[in-house]
Order: C-alpha cells, then structure tokens, then sequence
C-alpha cells in the first residue's frame, strides 16, 4: 500500500465526530454494529475496528506496557469480569473477522487462533495458568480498543478493572476504583446539565449482550496516541510549541482525535464494559473534504471556553482556526 492509498484509507474511515455545526455534551449513544456513511466514506459496521495501523498500534501498546505497567489495572473482585471480558471480545472478533480469527470450544476448554499475530492457543475459562498473561492484557494485545470494565453494585457503576494505553488527557491509574460519577466530576457542564446522571442512569439499564457505541473528540498535537497524565512531560510543552510555532505547520501537526466508544453489558458477570478506540486525521486531511474543514472550523469556533479548557484545546484552537481559514480553503 502507497502512503497515498493509506491517507485515502484514513480519510474515508474515519469517524468524523460533528453531525452539525455546534457541539455540547450530550449521551448521544446509539446501537452499535451498524454502519455510518460519511461524506468521504463509512465507519462503524463492527464493534472492534482492525485495519492497516493493527500491528503499529499493538506495538506501541506493548511498549508502553513495558514502560508502565500500571496502565493495566485489575482489582481482585474484577477477576472473574476480566475473563468475561476476554472471552466475549474473541466471540466477537471470531464473528467479525472469521477469516483471520477463530475461537471453539473444546472438550478440554478453548482454542484461540489469532491468524494476522500467528496465535493458537488453547486455554481454561478461569486458570490463568492456561494464559501466558492476564486474561484483559492478553487480549488487550489483539486490539486496538482501550478496555474499561464497570462494576455495578450499590446503585452505581465503578471503574475497577480495564488497560488503558491511549488516553487524552486523563489517567487510568488515578481514576481506577472510583464511581462512575466521581470518574466525571471535573467535566463542565454535565452535572449541572443532568447529562451525566442520565448516562449513568441509561447505562445502569443496559441489559447483557446489548452494545452501543458513543464518539468523544479533541485535538492532539502530532499524532500523539498516549497522551496521557503520567506522560505530560513528555507532550504536555507540544501545545506551545504548536501555536508558537509557524501556521503552516499546523495543518500537519495538529490532529483532529475522535473517539468511537463502544458500550457493552457482559452476559456472564454483568459487568459493563467499554472499549474505546481512538482515530487520528491531521487538519490537512480533515479539509482535504470540504464540509469537514467548514464544520470543525464552526464548531471550533462556538466552543465555550470552559469545554475547550477541559478538552486540553484552549492553545490549540485559535492556530487550527487561522491555519483553516488561511490554508484550509474554509470561509469564515
């Protein structure tokens, strides 16, 4: 494949994340594992996305797990949800992509076989000596997606297991062990709003084996996939060095970072799991189709300032603006 053909491949693949020209938070969930046509393309007809950054991903997944352990978390009453968790996301896998993925059952327990890793691998449900790693890290290693799992009990949900090697301004590390809504609390706007609650509420509903799919969105400066707290030294200086630096530079450095999660009730433990796969568009290519580059310039634009302050953006948005009207073929 050309890098021609795989930047067309991004762009028409993409989540673009703005169904009009203004953005407030809101639920805006829907069922999962339909597709969703795009001007440029389609995204959405599976619930685990595999494509051409598979092994380059997983790579820097697993170097960033040799650097930090702790961005895999398991609390011990997690244990049994973790295989819940592996186990449903193979089935769906196996489902999505029977060609390259295989799981049966077997007399003596499971076979695996991961076609595009060389896997096969059989396993015991439950005996991690079966595994060469915990059940959410094995697995973990096979997708793209960040893992939250939610416990629900005492009228709430809590984030008590997951791995988290992508994540935009925030930590799994810290958030682990806390409810649903203190994991929330510094957002703006959604306590007061009732938006928040309402998640909370819809997910507590969530039946077993019932998905849906939400998109979150920021702006990330090169392309960054681990923007995380624990590595802020490291990127946290990029957003100065973005506006400070030359406007042309823009368009290629800072990127447009859409979140496509998907929200799954487990039928074995109950347990509500998330899986949260990020897609990255530097501004070129998201002007590059037209009404993208008008509407993420207007929604840019109307953003209150609170929300930018939150989403890490309040450097960043006035260069992405400039850079969209002076190079971006977008009208004010």
């Amino acid at each position: 494949m050309t890098s021609t053909d795989s930047r067309a491949d991004h762009i028409t693949r993409f989540p673009f994340p703005f169904p009009r020209d203004r953005y407030r938070y809101s639920t805006n969930v829907e069922p999962a594992g339909h597709r969703t046509d795009t001007v440029a393309g389609s995204w959405g007809d599976t619930r685990i996305a595999i494509d051409a950054d598979y092994h380059r991903e997983l790579a820097e997944r697993e170097r960033i797990l040799a650097e930090d352990p702790s961005r895999h978390q398991c609390l011990s009453h997690m244990v049994p949800a973790a295989w819940d968790a592996m186990l449903t996301l193979m089935r769906t896998l196996a489902d999505e992509y029977p060609h390259t993925m295989t799981l049966e059952q077997r007399a003596d327990g499971w076979f695996w076989k991961n076609d595009l890793l060389g896997i096969e691998h059989s396993f015991v449900f439950g005996d991690l000596d079966t595994l060469p790693a915990p059940p959410l890290m094995y697995i973990c290693g096979q997708i793209q997606e960040d893992v939250v799992l939610l416990d629900q009990r005492e009228g709430e949900l809590w984030g008590d297991a997951g791995l988290v090697t992508f994540a935009a301004d925030w930590s799994f590390g810290f958030d682990v062990g806390m409810s649903f809504l203190e994991i929330h609390g510094p957002v703006p706007r959604v306590h007061s709003e009732k938006i928040i609650t309402r998640a909370h509420n819809f997910l507590m509903r969530l039946e077993p084996g019932q998905s849906y799919r939400r998109t979150n969105w920021t702006l990330t400066v090169d392309g960054k996939l681990d923007t995380s707290t624990e590595t802020y030294p490291e990127w946290g200086k990029d957003r100065r060095t973005l506006a400070d630096g030359p406007l042309d530079e823009v368009g290629d450095r800072l990127f447009l970072r859409t979140e496509v999660q998907h929200l799954i009730r487990l039928s074995h433990s109950g347990v509500v799991m998330f899986l949260i796969r990020t897609y990255l568009l530097p501004l070129r290519d998201v002007a590059s189709v037209p009404e993208w580059g008008g509407r993420l310039y207007r929604v840019l634009e109307d953003l209150p300032v609170d929300m930018a302050e939150y989403k890490g953006i309040s450097r960043t948005r006035e260069p992405a603006l400039r850079w969209l009207l002076t190079h971006g073929n977008v009208e004010p």
